[in-house]
């Protein structure tokens, strides 16, 4: 699975959730069955890999470095999808994998022949194609339209409409008219705020439905394995794929919204 993106959640008011992130990661090649997985991850304000301190506001020296290089001091990652890899090339011994199709990918783009030159293998990553492509999620708080103000637009219309047309249009258009055009209306009018939109994030509140088909009722969402039930938090927007450009990776990734629901407690469970 590769990774798709990452929200920064904390919850106010709670000391151990002072960070706390969601890591989504989605299969490229749905259908299958796992096409998606997420996982939190939190701690409180005083802990052992972050300082107590907000970070400067002041951007970071440019150290020359690569990302490679720098990550190379913690954990072993793997040279494909950047997971932990625990397994490492029997060969050279410096190239490490999360999986055995992951180090078969990078033996036939590149590895084989990189193999022989350790002194230059942290600087021959090839481009796997298997990671999207990096953004970052800017979050801005949506103007919300007046609700009173939206009742009356809607009743000009109407109005209008009934003067306008005749009583066969007027019942061929309630005929055509379900409860899949009202919910299809409605998140093209929500969204029509910011087209560009990717992310919506609102714990606790309705997702935005772009369809009325397979949305989950309550009895659907698992409870948490601490008990609790699980909170809508966020939703992925399909105008995200426009800047994953999944097509170059061969594959079709396509939705129409992924709605993610988190433990109600946020219990470290």
């Amino acid at each position: 699975m590769a990774f798709l993106l990452q929200v920064y959640a904390p919850l106010p008011g709670r000391a151990d959730a002072f960070h706390r992130c969601l890591f989504l990661f989605c299969c490229r090649t749905p259908p299958c069955c796992c096409g998606l997985r997420v996982f939190r991850n939190q701690l409180p304000r005083r802990n052992d890999f972050y300082s107590y301190e907000p970070p400067s506001e002041d951007p970071p020296s440019e150290t020359g470095e690569s990302v490679y290089l720098q990550l190379k001091s913690g954990a072993h990652l793997c040279r494909v999808c950047g997971c932990s890899g625990p397994k490492r090339c029997s060969r050279c011994h410096k190239a490490h994998y999360c999986s055995k199709e992951h180090q078969s990918l990078d033996w036939q783009l590149g590895h084989k022949q990189a193999c022989a030159q350790t002194d230059n293998l942290d600087s021959t990553v090839p481009d796997h194609n298997f990671l999207f492509p990096e953004f970052e999620i800017v979050i801005e708080t949506e103007d919300e339209i007046m609700p009173e103000v939206v009742e009356r637009d809607d009743e000009s219309e109407i109005i209008g409409s009934m003067g306008e047309a005749h009583e066969e249009e007027l019942e061929s258009m309630a005929k055509l008219e379900s409860k899949e055009d009202k919910i299809f209306q409605k998140f093209k009018t929500k969204i029509s705020l910011e087209p560009e939109q990717i992310l919506r994030y609102g714990r606790g509140i309705a997702p935005l439905w772009i369809s009325g088909k397979n949305i989950p009722q309550e009895k659907d969402i698992p409870v948490c394995p601490c008990g609790a039930k699980r909170l809508f938090e966020f939703q992925v927007m399909p105008q995200l794929l426009n800047y994953l450009k999944a097509d170059r990776l061969g594959r079709s990734v396509d939705w129409g919204v992924l709605a993610v629901f988190t433990c109600a407690e946020s219990s470290k469970r």
